[in-house]
């Protein structure tokens, strides 16, 4: 979405509010599609004191699959965004000032790139969740697995002479 921000460009205190949606479905991440559902962007831009601040927020719900124990779930993910417009830059590149091309800018192309950017590397079911047993595959948030304790062959031995006790 190209937003016209020329009509508040030279006049402070006004702002320029805005929302629409994104269609992300095809951006794959660790071999999976998990933005199923639009994502709704939302902000203003605004004009304080000659500078052109532009906040949004994306957010959706994604389809997301436990990293530890592999169960699928809905997750809500709502991705902040800030910086400032410029018609040019004075002192060379800067990462937090946004060029305006003709008095316009890529909201949309904006709100992509701060969403990717803002999508977790792990992602976890709950907080303490405890994964799968790594020898019989049994989901240990469920309970205990059947499993029984292997012994470090270093300690084989010890472990011996307190069978031979019992």
């Amino acid at each position: 979405m190209i937003l016209d921000v020329r009509t508040i460009l030279h006049t402070p205190g006004k702002h320029l509010p805005f929302q629409f949606e994104l269609d992300l479905s095809d951006l794959e991440f660790g071999g999976r599609y998990p933005i199923s559902r639009p994502v709704v962007v939302e902000g203003e831009v605004r004009n304080t004191a000659t500078v052109l601040e532009l906040d949004l927020t994306a957010e959706t719900v994604l389809d997301a699959v436990c990293d530890r124990c592999g169960k699928e779930f809905s997750q809500e993910k709502s991705v902040p965004f800030s910086c400032m417009l410029a018609e040019a830059l004075e002192n060379g590149e800067n990462d937090e000032i946004v060029l305006l091309e003709d008095g316009k800018v890529d909201l949309g192309d904006l709100a992509q790139t701060a969403f990717i950017l803002g999508m977790d590397t792990k992602t976890l079911c709950s907080e303490d969740c405890k994964g799968l047993c790594p020898r019989c595959g049994a989901d240990l948030n469920l309970g205990p697995c059947s499993c029984k304790k292997e012994v470090d062959p270093r300690l084989a031995v010890l472990a011996k002479l307190l069978e031979n006790k019992e």
